[in-house]
Protein backbone atom coordinates (compact mmCIF):
# COMPACT_ATOMS: atom_id res chain seq x y z
CA UNK A 1 0.00 0.00 0.00
CA UNK A 2 2.74 2.59 0.78
CA UNK A 3 4.60 1.69 -2.39
CA UNK A 4 1.42 2.21 -4.21
CA UNK A 5 0.64 5.71 -2.70
CA UNK A 6 5.03 6.60 -3.11
CA UNK A 7 4.73 5.12 -6.91
CA UNK A 8 1.14 7.96 -7.31
CA UNK A 9 2.73 10.39 -5.71
CA UNK A 10 6.11 10.76 -7.90
CA UNK A 11 3.78 10.72 -10.99
CA UNK A 12 1.40 13.05 -9.85
CA UNK A 13 4.46 14.87 -9.29
CA UNK A 14 6.21 14.21 -12.56
CA UNK A 15 3.13 15.34 -14.44
CA UNK A 16 2.55 18.97 -12.40
CA UNK A 17 6.23 19.47 -13.50
CA UNK A 18 5.95 18.56 -17.37
CA UNK A 19 2.65 20.56 -17.47
CA UNK A 20 3.98 23.93 -15.55
CA UNK A 21 7.06 23.40 -18.04
CA UNK A 22 4.45 22.84 -21.03
CA UNK A 23 2.51 26.02 -20.06
CA UNK A 24 5.88 28.03 -18.99
CA UNK A 25 7.19 27.36 -22.83
CA UNK A 26 3.63 28.16 -23.94
CA UNK A 27 3.17 31.48 -22.53
CA UNK A 28 6.75 32.41 -23.01
CA UNK A 29 5.81 32.30 -27.15
CA UNK A 30 2.35 32.85 -27.26
CA UNK A 31 1.47 34.77 -23.84
CA UNK A 32 -1.25 32.65 -22.59
CA UNK A 33 -1.15 33.39 -19.09
CA UNK A 34 -3.34 35.87 -17.64
CA UNK A 35 -0.76 38.82 -15.86
CA UNK A 36 -1.57 38.28 -12.27
CA UNK A 37 0.02 34.78 -12.82
CA UNK A 38 2.36 36.07 -15.85
CA UNK A 39 3.99 39.00 -13.84
CA UNK A 40 5.22 36.51 -10.81
CA UNK A 41 7.31 34.88 -13.36
CA UNK A 42 11.14 34.61 -12.72
CA UNK A 43 11.98 36.14 -15.97
CA UNK A 44 9.19 38.64 -16.08
CA UNK A 45 10.12 42.32 -15.13
CA UNK A 46 7.46 44.45 -13.78
CA UNK A 47 6.66 48.08 -14.19
CA UNK A 48 7.66 49.73 -17.59
CA UNK A 49 9.98 48.93 -19.92
CA UNK A 50 11.98 51.85 -22.15
CA UNK A 51 10.57 51.82 -26.12
CA UNK A 52 12.46 54.57 -27.25
CA UNK A 53 14.94 57.71 -26.35
CA UNK A 54 15.75 60.70 -27.88
CA UNK A 55 16.91 64.02 -27.14
CA UNK A 56 15.20 67.46 -27.91
CA UNK A 57 17.44 70.86 -27.89
CA UNK A 58 15.63 74.06 -28.20
CA UNK A 59 17.19 77.89 -28.46
CA UNK A 60 15.74 81.00 -26.79
CA UNK A 61 16.25 82.92 -29.69
CA UNK A 62 14.58 80.45 -31.98
CA UNK A 63 10.86 80.37 -31.47
CA UNK A 64 10.11 77.55 -33.52
CA UNK A 65 12.20 75.16 -31.45
CA UNK A 66 10.67 73.39 -28.10
CA UNK A 67 12.45 71.35 -25.96
CA UNK A 68 9.27 69.61 -24.97
CA UNK A 69 7.67 66.70 -27.04
CA UNK A 70 4.25 65.20 -27.08
CA UNK A 71 3.67 64.31 -23.54
CA UNK A 72 1.04 61.71 -24.64
CA UNK A 73 3.72 59.47 -25.71
CA UNK A 74 7.49 61.23 -24.37
CA UNK A 75 8.11 61.47 -20.89
CA UNK A 76 10.79 64.40 -20.02
CA UNK A 77 13.50 63.48 -17.89
CA UNK A 78 13.46 67.31 -15.84
CA UNK A 79 17.36 68.08 -16.45
CA UNK A 80 18.53 70.65 -18.62
CA UNK A 81 21.75 68.81 -20.42
CA UNK A 82 23.06 72.60 -20.11
CA UNK A 83 22.19 72.61 -16.02
CA UNK A 84 20.43 75.84 -17.23
CA UNK A 85 24.15 77.72 -17.65
CA UNK A 86 23.86 77.56 -21.36
CA UNK A 87 23.03 81.30 -22.34
CA UNK A 88 20.94 79.73 -25.40
CA UNK A 89 20.54 76.43 -25.62
CA UNK A 90 18.52 73.88 -23.58
CA UNK A 91 18.25 69.87 -23.75
CA UNK A 92 16.47 67.35 -22.35
CA UNK A 93 15.83 63.64 -22.88
CA UNK A 94 13.40 62.35 -23.23
CA UNK A 95 12.12 58.69 -22.94
CA UNK A 96 8.88 56.64 -24.49
CA UNK A 97 7.79 53.81 -21.77
CA UNK A 98 5.05 51.29 -21.84
CA UNK A 99 3.85 48.52 -19.10
CA UNK A 100 4.42 45.08 -20.22
CA UNK A 101 0.83 44.23 -20.99
CA UNK A 102 0.66 47.67 -23.31
CA UNK A 103 2.91 46.45 -25.47
CA UNK A 104 1.72 45.62 -28.74
CA UNK A 105 3.59 43.52 -31.48
CA UNK A 106 4.84 46.80 -33.72
CA UNK A 107 6.67 47.62 -30.20
CA UNK A 108 10.37 47.69 -29.49
CA UNK A 109 12.21 47.42 -26.43
CA UNK A 110 15.67 48.66 -25.59
CA UNK A 111 17.96 46.06 -24.92
CA UNK A 112 21.43 48.48 -24.98
CA UNK A 113 22.31 52.29 -25.36
CA UNK A 114 25.82 53.33 -26.44
CA UNK A 115 26.53 56.94 -26.73
CA UNK A 116 29.80 58.31 -29.21
CA UNK A 117 30.08 59.60 -32.68
CA UNK A 118 30.13 56.25 -34.81
CA UNK A 119 27.33 53.59 -35.26
CA UNK A 120 28.35 50.72 -32.65
CA UNK A 121 28.93 48.28 -35.50
CA UNK A 122 31.76 49.78 -37.44
CA UNK A 123 32.96 51.26 -34.12
CA UNK A 124 33.19 48.42 -31.77
CA UNK A 125 34.52 44.63 -32.45
CA UNK A 126 31.49 42.16 -32.04
CA UNK A 127 28.87 44.13 -33.10
CA UNK A 128 28.83 43.47 -36.86
CA UNK A 129 25.63 41.51 -37.03
CA UNK A 130 23.75 44.21 -34.32
CA UNK A 131 21.41 47.08 -35.55
CA UNK A 132 21.86 49.72 -33.87
CA UNK A 133 19.37 53.15 -34.77
CA UNK A 134 21.23 56.19 -34.40
CA UNK A 135 19.17 59.81 -31.97
CA UNK A 136 20.51 62.73 -31.55
CA UNK A 137 23.22 63.27 -29.09
CA UNK A 138 25.48 60.54 -30.15
CA UNK A 139 23.27 58.60 -28.92
CA UNK A 140 22.47 54.71 -30.15
CA UNK A 141 19.68 52.22 -29.52
CA UNK A 142 20.00 48.46 -30.40
CA UNK A 143 16.22 47.57 -30.35
CA UNK A 144 14.20 44.52 -31.19
CA UNK A 145 10.40 43.57 -31.27
CA UNK A 146 10.83 40.17 -30.32
CA UNK A 147 7.98 38.69 -28.07
CA UNK A 148 8.16 38.55 -24.65
CA UNK A 149 11.76 40.81 -24.89
CA UNK A 150 10.71 42.68 -22.35
CA UNK A 151 11.28 39.37 -19.75
CA UNK A 152 14.80 39.80 -20.60
CA UNK A 153 17.19 40.71 -18.12
CA UNK A 154 19.14 42.80 -21.05
CA UNK A 155 15.78 45.08 -20.96
CA UNK A 156 16.21 48.62 -20.78
CA UNK A 157 13.77 49.62 -18.14
CA UNK A 158 14.68 53.20 -16.53
CA UNK A 159 16.81 56.05 -17.87
CA UNK A 160 18.79 58.59 -16.11
CA UNK A 161 20.61 61.39 -16.37
CA UNK A 162 23.74 62.05 -14.20
CA UNK A 163 26.47 64.60 -14.90
CA UNK A 164 30.39 65.58 -14.17
CA UNK A 165 33.40 63.61 -15.95
CA UNK A 166 33.84 61.96 -12.20
CA UNK A 167 29.97 61.11 -12.13
CA UNK A 168 28.94 57.04 -10.91
CA UNK A 169 26.00 55.58 -10.04
CA UNK A 170 25.40 54.04 -6.60
CA UNK A 171 22.49 52.16 -7.44
CA UNK A 172 21.80 48.27 -7.75
CA UNK A 173 20.77 47.64 -11.46
CA UNK A 174 22.26 50.81 -12.73
CA UNK A 175 25.19 51.37 -14.93
CA UNK A 176 26.38 54.45 -16.57
CA UNK A 177 27.83 54.80 -19.82
CA UNK A 178 31.25 55.75 -20.80
CA UNK A 179 30.39 58.73 -22.72
CA UNK A 180 29.07 61.90 -22.66
CA UNK A 181 26.13 62.77 -25.16
CA UNK A 182 27.51 64.99 -27.69
CA UNK A 183 25.71 68.72 -27.51
CA UNK A 184 26.24 71.54 -29.31
CA UNK A 185 27.98 74.35 -27.98
CA UNK A 186 28.85 72.35 -24.50
CA UNK A 187 31.08 75.36 -23.42
CA UNK A 188 32.28 74.85 -19.70
CA UNK A 189 29.20 72.37 -18.64
CA UNK A 190 29.45 69.71 -16.97
CA UNK A 191 29.01 66.57 -19.08
CA UNK A 192 25.97 64.97 -19.14
CA UNK A 193 26.09 61.26 -18.96
CA UNK A 194 23.37 58.67 -19.94
CA UNK A 195 22.67 55.80 -16.99
CA UNK A 196 20.56 53.09 -17.77
CA UNK A 197 18.84 50.10 -15.43
CA UNK A 198 18.21 46.69 -16.86
CA UNK A 199 15.66 44.07 -14.96
CA UNK A 200 13.47 44.99 -12.75
CA UNK A 201 13.51 47.26 -9.38
CA UNK A 202 15.49 45.83 -6.92
CA UNK A 203 14.58 48.00 -3.44
CA UNK A 204 17.74 47.33 -0.99
CA UNK A 205 18.03 45.39 1.85
CA UNK A 206 18.54 47.94 5.04
CA UNK A 207 21.51 46.68 6.76
CA UNK A 208 21.83 45.55 10.73
CA UNK A 209 24.44 47.28 12.46
CA UNK A 210 25.96 44.60 14.54
CA UNK A 211 28.75 45.04 17.58
CA UNK A 212 31.50 42.92 16.11
CA UNK A 213 33.03 39.15 17.36
CA UNK A 214 35.53 40.93 19.41
CA UNK A 215 33.22 43.11 21.20
CA UNK A 216 33.85 46.86 19.52
CA UNK A 217 32.07 48.68 17.04
CA UNK A 218 33.75 51.50 14.93
CA UNK A 219 32.21 54.69 13.72
CA UNK A 220 33.64 57.20 11.30
CA UNK A 221 32.01 60.57 11.33
CA UNK A 222 32.88 62.56 7.98
CA UNK A 223 31.67 65.84 8.23
CA UNK A 224 31.63 69.16 5.68
CA UNK A 225 32.48 66.60 2.51
CA UNK A 226 31.14 69.93 0.00
CA UNK A 227 30.65 68.09 -3.17
CA UNK A 228 29.79 69.24 -6.41
CA UNK A 229 28.22 68.30 -9.59
CA UNK A 230 31.82 67.94 -11.85
CA UNK A 231 35.36 67.83 -10.20
CA UNK A 232 34.75 70.99 -7.77
CA UNK A 233 37.14 73.22 -6.89
CA UNK A 234 39.96 73.33 -4.48
CA UNK A 235 39.25 76.15 -1.08
CA UNK A 236 42.66 76.41 1.14
CA UNK A 237 44.10 73.40 -0.50
CA UNK A 238 47.19 72.81 2.11
CA UNK A 239 50.09 72.34 1.32
CA UNK A 240 49.33 75.08 -1.55
CA UNK A 241 52.00 73.29 -3.79
CA UNK A 242 50.86 69.54 -3.08
CA UNK A 243 50.60 67.74 -6.34
CA UNK A 244 52.39 70.73 -8.64
CA UNK A 245 48.93 72.63 -7.76
CA UNK A 246 46.43 71.18 -9.39
CA UNK A 247 43.76 70.71 -6.98
CA UNK A 248 40.48 69.09 -8.20
CA UNK A 249 37.78 69.43 -5.06
CA UNK A 250 36.01 66.20 -5.00
CA UNK A 251 39.27 63.69 -6.27
CA UNK A 252 41.25 64.71 -3.83
CA UNK A 253 38.51 64.48 -0.74
CA UNK A 254 37.35 61.36 -2.14
CA UNK A 255 40.65 59.88 -2.87
CA UNK A 256 41.17 60.70 1.35
CA UNK A 257 38.03 59.16 2.19
CA UNK A 258 39.21 55.84 0.15
CA UNK A 259 42.18 55.45 2.16
CA UNK A 260 41.31 56.12 5.31
CA UNK A 261 38.18 54.00 4.95
CA UNK A 262 40.44 51.14 3.95
CA UNK A 263 42.85 51.31 6.69
CA UNK A 264 40.07 52.07 9.31
CA UNK A 265 37.27 49.44 8.70
CA UNK A 266 35.04 51.19 10.26
CA UNK A 267 31.72 49.18 10.68
CA UNK A 268 29.28 52.53 10.09
CA UNK A 269 30.19 55.65 8.38
CA UNK A 270 28.26 58.64 9.87
CA UNK A 271 28.23 61.83 7.67
CA UNK A 272 27.06 64.64 9.71
CA UNK A 273 26.11 67.40 6.99
CA UNK A 274 27.01 69.35 4.33
CA UNK A 275 27.88 66.67 1.69
CA UNK A 276 26.66 68.55 -0.78
CA UNK A 277 27.99 72.20 -1.54
CA UNK A 278 24.73 73.15 -2.92
CA UNK A 279 25.53 76.24 -4.92
CA UNK A 280 28.56 74.45 -7.04
CA UNK A 281 25.83 71.43 -7.18
CA UNK A 282 23.17 72.31 -9.89
CA UNK A 283 22.52 68.08 -9.75
CA UNK A 284 23.03 67.38 -6.43
CA UNK A 285 22.11 64.13 -7.17
CA UNK A 286 25.49 63.21 -9.16
CA UNK A 287 27.19 64.45 -5.86
CA UNK A 288 25.10 62.37 -3.60
CA UNK A 289 26.06 59.10 -5.49
CA UNK A 290 30.12 60.09 -5.12
CA UNK A 291 29.90 60.03 -1.60
CA UNK A 292 27.47 56.85 -1.62
CA UNK A 293 29.79 54.92 -3.73
CA UNK A 294 32.40 54.60 -1.90
CA UNK A 295 30.16 53.31 0.85
CA UNK A 296 28.58 50.35 -1.16
CA UNK A 297 31.23 49.30 -3.08
CA UNK A 298 32.84 48.65 0.35
CA UNK A 299 29.56 47.26 1.49
CA UNK A 300 29.92 49.42 4.81
CA UNK A 301 26.61 50.60 6.19
CA UNK A 302 26.24 54.58 6.48
CA UNK A 303 23.90 57.34 7.97
CA UNK A 304 23.29 60.73 6.84
CA UNK A 305 21.85 64.29 8.22
CA UNK A 306 22.03 67.22 6.43
CA UNK A 307 23.65 71.00 6.70
CA UNK A 308 22.92 74.20 5.85
CA UNK A 309 24.14 73.90 2.39
CA UNK A 310 22.93 70.38 1.23
CA UNK A 311 19.89 71.76 0.25
CA UNK A 312 20.79 75.10 -1.56
CA UNK A 313 21.60 73.01 -4.47
CA UNK A 314 18.84 71.59 -6.96
CA UNK A 315 17.23 69.04 -4.38
CA UNK A 316 15.25 70.25 -1.04
CA UNK A 317 15.85 67.94 1.95
CA UNK A 318 13.22 65.44 1.49
CA UNK A 319 14.14 65.32 -1.84
CA UNK A 320 17.50 64.55 -1.10
CA UNK A 321 16.55 62.01 1.74
CA UNK A 322 14.23 59.99 -0.48
CA UNK A 323 17.06 59.58 -2.59
CA UNK A 324 19.56 58.93 0.33
CA UNK A 325 17.14 56.74 1.33
CA UNK A 326 16.74 54.24 -1.41
CA UNK A 327 20.23 53.22 -1.89
CA UNK A 328 22.34 50.32 -0.82
CA UNK A 329 23.79 50.10 2.36
CA UNK A 330 21.79 53.24 3.70
CA UNK A 331 20.43 53.52 7.30
CA UNK A 332 19.10 56.83 6.58
CA UNK A 333 15.93 57.84 7.59
CA UNK A 334 13.41 61.49 6.92
CA UNK A 335 11.91 60.38 10.94
CA UNK A 336 8.46 61.37 11.98
CA UNK A 337 6.75 63.84 9.77
CA UNK A 338 5.56 65.38 13.04
CA UNK A 339 8.61 66.40 14.08
CA UNK A 340 10.46 69.21 12.77
CA UNK A 341 12.92 68.89 9.98
CA UNK A 342 14.79 65.83 8.08
CA UNK A 343 16.47 63.31 9.32
CA UNK A 344 15.56 63.16 13.16
CA UNK A 345 15.81 58.71 13.63
CA UNK A 346 17.89 57.12 15.79
CA UNK A 347 19.71 53.67 14.56
CA UNK A 348 20.49 50.36 17.09
CA UNK A 349 23.84 48.63 16.88
CA UNK A 350 23.07 44.89 17.92
CA UNK A 351 24.91 42.58 20.05
CA UNK A 352 27.67 40.50 19.29
CA UNK A 353 26.34 37.22 17.38
CA UNK A 354 22.29 36.25 16.70
CA UNK A 355 20.74 38.45 19.68
CA UNK A 356 18.29 41.01 19.31
CA UNK A 357 19.19 42.99 22.27
CA UNK A 358 20.68 46.16 20.99
CA UNK A 359 24.23 47.40 22.64
CA UNK A 360 24.07 50.86 21.62
CA UNK A 361 21.77 53.50 20.46
CA UNK A 362 23.06 56.39 18.21
CA UNK A 363 20.63 59.05 17.60
CA UNK A 364 20.77 61.66 14.74
CA UNK A 365 18.57 64.79 14.46
CA UNK A 366 18.57 67.59 11.94
CA UNK A 367 19.78 70.57 13.43
CA UNK A 368 18.29 72.71 9.97
CA UNK A 369 20.64 75.89 8.48
CA UNK A 370 19.87 79.65 8.85
CA UNK A 371 17.72 81.28 11.74
CA UNK A 372 14.60 82.18 11.29
CA UNK A 373 14.75 85.16 13.09
CA UNK A 374 17.52 86.92 12.01
CA UNK A 375 16.54 90.28 13.97
CA UNK A 376 16.52 88.51 17.24
CA UNK A 377 18.57 85.22 17.10
CA UNK A 378 20.99 86.18 14.16
CA UNK A 379 23.43 83.41 12.54
CA UNK A 380 21.89 79.53 12.44
CA UNK A 381 18.54 77.87 13.56
CA UNK A 382 18.37 75.42 16.70
CA UNK A 383 16.82 72.36 17.40
CA UNK A 384 12.80 72.91 18.02
CA UNK A 385 10.72 71.69 21.21
CA UNK A 386 9.14 69.05 18.90
CA UNK A 387 12.80 67.46 18.13
CA UNK A 388 13.71 67.77 21.57
CA UNK A 389 10.07 66.15 22.55
CA UNK A 390 10.82 63.36 20.59
CA UNK A 391 14.31 62.34 21.37
CA UNK A 392 13.25 62.25 25.10
CA UNK A 393 9.88 60.39 24.54
CA UNK A 394 12.01 57.92 22.06
CA UNK A 395 15.05 57.51 24.76
CA UNK A 396 12.58 56.48 27.22
CA UNK A 397 10.83 54.03 25.10
CA UNK A 398 13.95 52.26 23.77
CA UNK A 399 15.04 52.06 27.54
CA UNK A 400 12.19 50.10 28.76
CA UNK A 401 12.07 47.93 25.32
CA UNK A 402 12.48 44.38 25.75
CA UNK A 403 16.02 44.92 23.36
CA UNK A 404 17.29 47.11 25.82
CA UNK A 405 16.52 45.37 28.92
CA UNK A 406 17.30 41.81 27.92
CA UNK A 407 20.83 43.17 27.25
CA UNK A 408 23.22 42.35 29.92
CA UNK A 409 25.76 44.62 29.44
CA UNK A 410 26.37 47.99 29.78
CA UNK A 411 24.20 49.92 27.26
CA UNK A 412 25.64 52.93 25.41
CA UNK A 413 24.20 56.31 23.57
CA UNK A 414 25.82 58.92 20.94
CA UNK A 415 24.25 61.61 19.26
CA UNK A 416 25.18 63.09 15.99
CA UNK A 417 24.31 66.65 14.70
CA UNK A 418 25.04 69.14 12.19
CA UNK A 419 25.36 72.91 13.69
CA UNK A 420 27.05 72.84 17.36
CA UNK A 421 25.15 73.52 20.69
CA UNK A 422 25.55 76.70 22.02
CA UNK A 423 27.62 75.00 24.86
CA UNK A 424 30.16 74.21 22.39
CA UNK A 425 31.41 78.11 23.12
CA UNK A 426 32.38 77.30 26.83
CA UNK A 427 36.32 77.58 26.10
CA UNK A 428 36.78 76.20 29.85
CA UNK A 429 35.26 73.22 28.87
CA UNK A 430 37.54 72.32 25.96
CA UNK A 431 39.99 69.47 26.49
CA UNK A 432 43.72 71.04 25.11
CA UNK A 433 44.67 67.12 24.09
CA UNK A 434 41.55 66.44 22.17
CA UNK A 435 42.19 69.21 18.95
CA UNK A 436 41.97 72.30 18.13
CA UNK A 437 40.00 75.35 18.67
CA UNK A 438 40.31 77.82 15.67
CA UNK A 439 37.92 79.73 15.09
CA UNK A 440 34.90 80.84 17.45
CA UNK A 441 31.71 78.21 17.23
CA UNK A 442 28.86 79.22 15.18
CA UNK A 443 26.19 77.88 17.69
CA UNK A 444 22.55 79.38 16.92
CA UNK A 445 22.18 82.18 19.26
CA UNK A 446 18.79 80.58 20.79
CA UNK A 447 19.76 78.12 23.13
CA UNK A 448 16.57 75.37 23.14
CA UNK A 449 17.73 72.85 26.00
CA UNK A 450 19.01 70.05 23.79
CA UNK A 451 22.57 69.95 25.86
CA UNK A 452 20.73 69.42 28.73
CA UNK A 453 18.40 66.53 27.27
CA UNK A 454 21.22 64.68 26.18
CA UNK A 455 22.44 64.60 29.85
CA UNK A 456 19.31 63.74 31.51
CA UNK A 457 18.96 60.60 28.99
CA UNK A 458 22.28 59.17 29.60
CA UNK A 459 23.88 60.09 26.15
CA UNK A 460 27.48 59.70 26.45
CA UNK A 461 29.05 62.15 23.65
CA UNK A 462 27.53 64.15 20.99
CA UNK A 463 29.55 65.43 17.72
CA UNK A 464 29.21 68.00 15.17
CA UNK A 465 30.57 69.35 11.83
CA UNK A 466 29.78 72.82 10.60
CA UNK A 467 32.94 74.69 11.69
CA UNK A 468 35.42 73.07 9.24
CA UNK A 469 38.59 74.06 11.63
CA UNK A 470 37.58 73.07 14.73
CA UNK A 471 38.21 69.59 15.82
CA UNK A 472 38.06 69.65 19.87
CA UNK A 473 36.20 67.71 22.04
CA UNK A 474 34.51 69.50 25.50
CA UNK A 475 33.88 67.79 28.19
CA UNK A 476 30.81 69.43 30.25
CA UNK A 477 30.51 69.14 33.87
CA UNK A 478 27.58 68.80 35.87
CA UNK A 479 26.99 72.13 38.25
CA UNK A 480 28.41 72.24 41.82
CA UNK A 481 29.52 75.03 43.94
CA UNK A 482 32.79 73.61 44.30
CA UNK A 483 34.82 73.34 41.03
CA UNK A 484 36.47 70.15 42.68
CA UNK A 485 32.92 68.71 43.04
CA UNK A 486 31.80 68.69 38.67
CA UNK A 487 31.58 65.62 37.57
CA UNK A 488 32.03 65.44 34.33
CA UNK A 489 28.19 64.99 32.20
CA UNK A 490 28.40 64.92 28.54
CA UNK A 491 31.47 65.20 25.53
CA UNK A 492 30.82 67.57 23.03
CA UNK A 493 32.90 66.50 19.74
CA UNK A 494 33.94 68.42 16.48
CA UNK A 495 34.91 66.05 13.44
CA UNK A 496 36.71 68.67 11.39
CA UNK A 497 36.16 68.97 7.98
CA UNK A 498 37.13 66.51 5.68
CA UNK A 499 36.38 67.99 2.11
CA UNK A 500 38.36 70.30 0.13
CA UNK A 501 35.28 72.18 -1.34
CA UNK A 502 34.53 73.69 1.78
CA UNK A 503 36.94 76.42 3.55
CA UNK A 504 40.35 75.10 5.44
CA UNK A 505 42.82 77.93 5.92
CA UNK A 506 43.82 79.34 8.28
CA UNK A 507 46.74 79.37 8.54
CA UNK A 508 47.70 82.27 10.90
CA UNK A 509 45.93 80.24 13.83
CA UNK A 510 46.86 76.72 12.78
CA UNK A 511 50.70 76.15 11.78
CA UNK A 512 51.24 75.34 8.45
CA UNK A 513 47.21 75.21 8.02
CA UNK A 514 44.63 72.96 8.22
CA UNK A 515 44.41 69.82 6.80
CA UNK A 516 41.55 67.67 6.33
CA UNK A 517 40.12 65.49 8.51
CA UNK A 518 37.93 62.64 9.94
CA UNK A 519 36.94 61.32 13.49
CA UNK A 520 36.96 57.80 14.49
CA UNK A 521 34.60 56.67 17.65
CA UNK A 522 35.53 53.18 18.78
CA UNK A 523 32.89 51.35 21.17
CA UNK A 524 34.59 48.62 23.25
CA UNK A 525 31.16 47.02 24.43
CA UNK A 526 33.03 44.76 26.96
CA UNK A 527 34.31 47.18 29.37
CA UNK A 528 32.02 49.90 28.17
CA UNK A 529 34.43 52.26 26.56
CA UNK A 530 34.42 54.68 24.07
CA UNK A 531 37.80 56.06 22.72
CA UNK A 532 37.90 58.67 19.82
CA UNK A 533 40.77 60.36 17.15
CA UNK A 534 41.06 61.99 13.79
CA UNK A 535 43.33 60.31 10.71
CA UNK A 536 44.53 63.63 8.69
CA UNK A 537 44.73 63.88 4.53
CA UNK A 538 48.21 65.35 4.57
CA UNK A 539 51.36 64.67 7.12
CA UNK A 540 50.98 62.07 9.24
CA UNK A 541 48.35 60.10 7.95
CA UNK A 542 49.01 56.95 9.33
CA UNK A 543 48.81 58.07 13.23
CA UNK A 544 45.88 58.49 15.31
CA UNK A 545 45.52 61.97 16.03
CA UNK A 546 45.18 63.49 19.65
CA UNK A 547 43.60 59.54 20.84
CA UNK A 548 41.48 60.16 24.04
CA UNK A 549 38.88 58.36 26.32
CA UNK A 550 35.88 59.79 26.70
CA UNK A 551 33.50 56.74 28.57
CA UNK A 552 34.65 54.26 30.47
CA UNK A 553 31.95 51.45 32.36
CA UNK A 554 29.41 52.97 30.66
CA UNK A 555 30.01 56.81 32.28
CA UNK A 556 31.42 59.53 31.23
CA UNK A 557 35.12 59.88 31.95
CA UNK A 558 37.86 63.22 31.94
CA UNK A 559 40.67 62.17 30.05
Amino acid sequence: MTRRIVRTSIQLGALTFIVFLLVFLLDNRFRVLPDAIHNHLPLHTPGFVITDVTLASCSSINVLSSCKLDAAKWHRIEKDLYLNKGWLNHAYVHIERKQEAELVDTDSVILDVKVGRLDPTTSEKGQGAERWESRPGGIWLKRTTKRHASDSSRAVTAVDVLFGADAVEARTGWEILDQPMLLSNPGDNQEARLTVRRGAYIKPERPTPRVRKDGRFKIMQVADLHLSTGLGACRDAEPAGHNGGKCDADVRTLEFLGLVLDDEKPDLVVLSGDQVNGETSPDAQSAVFKFAEMFIKRKIPFATIFGNHDDEGSLSRQALMDLTENLPYSLSLSGPSSVEGVGNYYIEVLARGTSSHSALTLYLLDTHGYSPDERQFRGYDWLKKSQIDWFKATAQTLKNSPAHTGYRHIHMSMAFIHIPLPEYRQEGDIVQESGTFAERPTAPGFNSGFKKALVEEGVLAVSCGHDHVNDYCALAKGEASDAKDKKPELWMCYAGGAGFGGYGGYSDVIEGGYHRRVRVFEFDMDEAKIRTWKRLEYGDTGKKVDEVLIAEGGKVVAP
